[in-house]
């Protein structure tokens, strides 16, 4: 079922929808190797051992290191149990799980990282009494753990750390005890600042956050949205400086659950995402640090409710990775170039199933894709889509020092 699929998104990157399915990581250790990095736009598939073989289960978000100029990929999976566990998997296939301190081992509990820069990963977890806490692993495999100031300690409250960028900042958002959503960054040094979008509700399920995996930038831009009082989605964006500009993209529905839903933002300020209309079907945004907004819609995406066009991330030349649900609800992985060139794609294997299919995560600076699929059994797997064009070797980008 589609919900299944937007379980994952929602998780560990889209966030576009409301807080009924948040799932509510001690520390294990093991390494396996696993194949190695594909070349000339080939695709290969991966399993983290232990994951499970059950529908619903197996090896989920898989989300790329732009840092490294590599291949080198977290996510999570979900065991036997139903339990959260994150995995490592180096550029030569070698997969590392691990499990963050203090992480439940009850159905839906556990480790679920979400981002990485600079071999260094953040997440959250969710222990035994179902409370989120964010965590950061050093390259060393060393973890932090952290809450952020207010979040609440009932089930589905806690901390959500979602973003981290070259310099250590994390970004993410917290469920305070009265269930509402508040933004906050977090430092290199630890110190964490906690702010709300203009226009953002205070009821239970509204507020601020953001989606996961690069939607912090170097320089401490944050792409956020909120939830406003008549729980509608508006995108914001947060300027390092703590400056908000909100915006909503042309067409966005304006009922309970639409409206507008950033999903990344690049080292230019531009801003990837998508919009649910009034009639329930998502449409690519594409927004320029100018404020100029484009929309577009992938060829074969479906027109009716929950279908429709679903990008994700937005690398350093302005590639965007994502996904789109056709008529039959399968979805379907595709790249956008900056000039509007699209490339779909199915990994072999996924379903053609409704709620099959392939799902686009994550995409780096040569426009490398990695994500998941779901076969017809509804078992989900990993996959990394080589980058399908040559590229020269990027210069180095100067990386801003941290802020104090």
């Amino acid at each position: 079922m589609r919900t299944k699929i937007l379980r994952y998104i929602f998780i560990s990157v889209g966030i576009f929808f409301g807080l009924a399915g948040l799932l509510v990581g001690g520390m294990s250790n093991s390494v396996l190797g696993f194949g190695n990095t594909p070349l000339g736009g080939a695709i290969i598939t991966f399993d983290a051992p232990g994951a499970g073989t059950g529908p619903g289960q197996g090896t989920l978000v898989g989300v790329m290191d732009p840092t490294t100029g590599g291949t080198t990929i977290t996510g999570f999976y979900l065991d036997a149990a139903d339990v959260f566990h994150g995995y490592l998997r180096a550029p030569n296939g070698t997969i590392t799980v691990f499990d963050a301190p203090g992480s439940g081992t009850g159905p839906f509990q556990g480790t679920q990282p979400a981002s990485i820069a600079a071999e260094t990963i953040t997440g959250f977890y969710v222990d035994a009494s179902d409370v989120a806490h964010g965590f950061l692993r050093a390259a060393n495999g060393t973890i932090t753990v952290f809450d952020a100031p207010g979040a609440g300690t009932g089930p589905g409250q806690g901390t959500y750390a979602g973003n981290i960028n070259q310099v250590g900042m994390i970004a993410g958002f917290y469920v305070d005890a009265s269930d509402v959503l508040h933004g906050f960054l977090r430092a290199r040094d630890g110190t964490i600042t906690v702010f709300d979008a203009p226009g953002a509700g205070t009821d239970p399920g509204q507020g601020t956050l953001s989606a996961f995996t690069d939607c912090l930038n170097p320089e401490g831009a944050i792409s956020a949205e909120y939830f406003d009082a008549s729980n509608v989605l508006h995108g914001s964006l947060r300027a390092a400086d703590g400056t908000f500009t909100v915006f909503d993209a042309p067409g966005a529905g304006t009922g309970p659950g639409q409206g507008t839903g950033p999903n990344g933002i690049n080292h230019r300020g531009t801003i990837s995402g998508s919009y649910l209309d009034a009639s329930n079907v998502f449409h690519g945004l594409l927004r320029a640090a100018d404020g100029t907004i484009t929309t577009y819609d992938l060829p074969g995406a479906g027109t009716g409710p929950y279908q429709g066009t679903f990008p994700q991330n937005i690398n350093a030349s302005g590639d965007i990775a994502g996904q789109y649900w056709d008529a039959n609800d399968v979805s379907h992985g595709f790249s956008r170039t900056p000039d509007g060139t699209i490339t779909m794609f199915d990994v072999p294997g996924a379903g053609t199933g409704p709620g099959e299919g392939t799902v686009g995560i994550c995409n780096n600076s040569l426009d490398a894709i990695t994500g998941f699929y779901i076969d017809a059994n509804d078992v989900s797997h990993g996959f990394l889509r080589a980058a399908p064009r040559a590229y020269p070797t990027p210069r180095p980008r100067p990386i801003p020092p941290p802020r104090p």
